[in-house]
Parts: structure tokens; sequence; C-alpha cells
């Protein structure tokens, strides 16, 4: 009975634990986007650079990602109000066959947007490599960046770490029942943070840099 106790206290400690970290973390990242975030493209400061965060563009089920529709939309709308000068677009491109960089430059030219201002990061595996590659490789030290708000706010926090002056650009959301499997992953997607940081994670591709004119 003892023994079972003392298992029952520990499983408590470590769940309590847990619960702590997670809250810790994701108010860290929540606080750091303070007064940096815009929903209004007309208010927006203008920043030379802006990036756009990668998205599948197909659901699961075969239907158009919204997530990665409003921010095609919300980008084109930034450009065209003349709030950024030129566009990063970084994604996965893991596999021959999966390009996200490819299929929203795609789209953006379908919305009017001019090639001639857009980069592609094909090694934007996730948001702390989009990021740090952004300063590394393509020499920015600030940035406007356009994703969902939640997203936004881990990638402003992760900028804040490296010395990157950022705002975010909100899309807009999607329905909370459709999105609830990625607003919860996104709260353990901010604790990772946390760790690549204490373990002095590096992204997973470097290599040349890529000018962007003044």
């Amino acid at each position: 009975m003892k023994i079972r106790k003392i298992i029952i206290a520990t499983i408590l400690s470590l769940l309590v634990g847990a619960w702590l970290l997670l809250f810790f973390c994701n108010k860290e990242v929540k606080d750091s986007a303070t007064g940096k975030l815009f929903t209004d493209i007309e208010t927006t400061p203008f920043i030379k650079t802006g990036l756009l965060l990668g998205t599948s563009k197909f659901a699961a089920n075969g239907q158009i990602n919204l997530y990665y529709d409003y921010r095609i939309q919300t980008a084109a709308k930034l450009i065209a109000a003349h709030r950024i000068k030129y566009l990063i677009i970084s994604g996965d491109n893991g596999r021959k066959e999966y390009n996200e960089p490819e299929m929203m430059r795609s789209s953006l030219i379908s919305a009017g947007v001019d090639s001639s201002i857009i980069y592609l990061d094909y090694a934007g595996f996730r948001t702390f490599d989009s990021i740090k590659r952004l300063k590394e490789i393509f020499g920015q030290d600030s940035v406007a960046i356009i994703s969902q708000q939640f997203h936004n706010e881990r990638a402003i926090y992760i900028a804040n770490r490296e010395g990157i002056y950022a705002i975010g650009i909100n899309a807009p959301d999607v329905n909370k029942y459709f999105g609830f499997k990625t607003q919860l992953r996104e709260k353990f997607a901010r604790v990772k943070v946390f760790v690549d940081y204490w373990f002095g994670t590096k992204p997973k591709y470097l290599g040349n840099k890529v000018v962007i004119p003044s």
C-alpha cells in the first residue's frame, strides 16, 4: 500500500510539473508578441521584408487547407497595400514531390503578386528553422511574419531570441472545431522551442547566403 501511494504521488507530481511547464512556455511565448500583432493591413507599419510561413495546400481529406488559403490572401493584401517590399516564402521541401514554397509562390502569382519580389526558402522545415535561416541565410534583422496568430506568436518569440525585430500579420484563423488538433499541437510546439534553446538546436540545413536588395 505504501509503495502504491508513492507511485501515485510521483505520477501526480510529474503531471503537475508537466502542466506548469506547459503553462510557463505558452505564457512566455504569448507575452513576447504583445503589441506586435496586426490584423488590419492598412494600419500595419511598413517593413521591407515579409516572411510567409509554409503549410500544405491540401488538408488530409483532400480539401483546400484553410490555413493555407488565408495566409495566401493575407500576404497578397499586404503586398498590394505596399506594407512590404519583398517576400520570403519559407516551407518544407523535404521530398521531391512535396514543395510548400513553390505551391505558395504559384498561388500568390495567381493572385496577382509580382514574382520578382518573391524569394523561396526550401529548408523551412520548422518555424524554428525558418526564423534562424531568415537571419543567417537571408540576412534580415527585421521582418513581418505572415501566418495565423497562434503561429505568429511562436515565430515572434523565436525572432526575439535571435535578435530580429518582428511583427506578426495575422491571417484569419479557422473554425475552432476544425482547428482543434492544430491548436493542441501548438501548445506542445511552444515547449519544444524552449527545449531547442536549452539544447542549442541548429537548423537542419543552412547553405549559401541569399542577398535581398535594400
